[in-house]
């Protein structure tokens, strides 16, 4: 009964394959928890601002009442961490999905058309087809190490393209688009085109467009606290863009989604600045490490990588899969790009792990690799 009242596309839909836990591993190979060593989720290893734990259990006495759907602290302290008025941030309690999935609600009918490079975050695909959208593809290029290839993108613009999706730097290759590229993108169409800086805070200065948002009426910039701000498990994503765009997405997103607790980790973690400059060097520092660690092995080949994780195609002969498994084994979890479209069965990706985790990782490769 149940088969006839499903959607067709949610049907034909695979589920999200996401990081392995330390829980889930911990009990598959009984290992102890202490010896895991994740680099699968592109998480802050770090953590979060201490100050937070404290600020919580103020915030605890308050929730049996709801929380606002617009916090003024909130934005006021967006507003000056971005040099954005605040009238051009919309925020989310999911996440950079809730505002994705909000996007999609506010423009996107069936039949219309979104254009999504390849390989590159999955919830885009997932979320546009859930929509009706008609999805195009254009492409990175392997051959230079995943450069965009932009006319893939121009050459799929048609009267019906609503919205186009530039992840920079790109999940899961790490690459970084160029302001030339994206600027051409921009100025060949009307239809929205989304750029996602989720991980724009461990990239040089010059791959931050979020101002242009104030310059480009057909611009969304998606933002997030969950990696550079530690907050992955607090959900809390944002937009900049246009006070139209802002408009009509407050009026389809859901007015309650950012809770109290999370609007306080928001808050206090944009406050502690010391903690963000913390992060971005030893976050910086960490993806160094691993990238010089990783190139040693003749029999892998990483790629350079602006973002808090490096890509790295496997070439001794093993699966991605089967690369993986040894690793797991091993109390190491990284991410299996397997399920990536666009990319084949010889990726995985690699998270910024700490120091101490970095050498203990490019230790274990050696036993694999030969």
């Amino acid at each position: 009964m149940i088969e006839k009242l499903v959607r067709e596309r949610v049907k034909s839909l695979k589920p999200y394959v996401p990081g392995k836990s330390k829980e889930e591993i911990i009990r598959k190979y009984n290992l102890n928890p202490k010896n895991i060593i994740k680099l699968g989720s592109n998480e802050n290893p770090w953590g979060c601002s201490k100050r937070i734990k404290e600020e919580l259990l103020k915030e605890i006495e308050n929730l049996h009442h709801y929380p606002e759907p617009v916090n003024p602290v909130l934005m006021e302290e967006l507003s000056k961490f971005l040099d954005i008025p605040k009238e051009n941030i919309i925020v989310g309690g999911d996440g950079a999905d809730e505002i994705i999935d909000t996007l999609m609600r506010t423009f996107v009918d069936v039949g219309d058309e979104v254009i999504i490079p390849i390989p590159t975050f999955t919830q885009y695909r997932v979320l546009a087809y859930i929509h009706g959208a008609n999805i195009k593809y254009g492409r990175y290029d392997k051959k230079r190490d995943f450069k965009l290839d932009v006319d893939s993108i121009l050459n799929n613009i048609t009267e019906k393209t609503k919205i186009i999706f530039l992840c920079t730097p790109n999940n899961p290759t790490g690459n970084p688009i160029d302001r030339k590229d994206i600027k051409k993108i921009l100025e060949s169409t009307e239809a929205l085109v989304v750029v996602d800086h989720a991980y724009i805070e461990y990239s040089k200065d010059i791959y931050d467009v979020t101002n242009w948002a104030l310059e480009y009426e057909n611009l969304l910039i998606l933002r997030t606290f969950s990696k550079i701000f530690g907050l992955a498990g607090a959900r809390v994503g944002y937009g900049v863009a246009n006070e139209r765009i802002i408009n009509y997405m407050m009026r389809v997103k859901p007015v309650f989604s950012l809770t109290r607790l999370s609007q306080i980790c928001a808050i206090t973690a944009l406050r502690d600045r010391d903690f963000f400059i913390y992060s971005r060097e030893k976050g910086i520092k960490s993806r160094e490490i691993l990238y010089k660690g990783l190139k040693r092995f003749r029999e892998l080949k990483v790629y350079p990588s602006e973002a808090n994780y490096l890509l790295v195609e496997i070439k001794n002969g093993m699966t991605s899969g089967e690369f993986c498994e040894e690793l797991l084994k091993r109390g190491v979890i990284v991410r299996d790009c397997k399920s990536f479209e666009g990319l084949d069965g010889e990726y995985i990706r690699v998270s910024i792990g700490t120091f101490e985790e970095d050498r203990r990782f490019l230790e274990i490769l050696k036993d694999i690799v030969s």
